[in-house]
């Protein structure tokens, strides 16, 4: 096996406040972005609403990536796809989100 065929699973969280959301309406991006996601390899998403503030969003990708691919962020910020999705992601947020990528150790 050489470095090119190594996996890599990463969890991305997304925190971000939207005082007027609609969960409805995200849920719906989210859902119809599926087709993007899948270019983390293999990815889970899901979207959690915060119970006591339910202006507070955490979303979460859960992916298995090339080691290479995924080692090269500059690319993957580069990419047409992503500048596309988080020019939407955006539009819908009045401030930008935190974002952390984790490892299970």
């Amino acid at each position: 096996m050489n470095s090119g065929d190594a996996k890599v699973r990463r969890t991305l969280q997304l925190r971000f406040t939207l005082p007027a959301a609609d969960s409805g309406q995200l849920a719906a991006m989210i859902k119809a972005a599926a087709p993007f996601y899948q270019m983390f390899g293999n990815a889970q998403v899901r979207l959690l609403q915060n119970v006591d503030d339910p202006a507070k969003f955490v979303q979460e990708i859960e992916y298995e990536a090339q080691e290479d691919w995924e080692l090269s962020r500059q690319r993957i910020a580069g990419d047409v796809r992503m500048q596309t999705y988080l020019q939407a992601w955006r539009a819908m947020l009045p401030g930008a989100p935190e974002i952390d990528v984790y490892q299970e150790v």
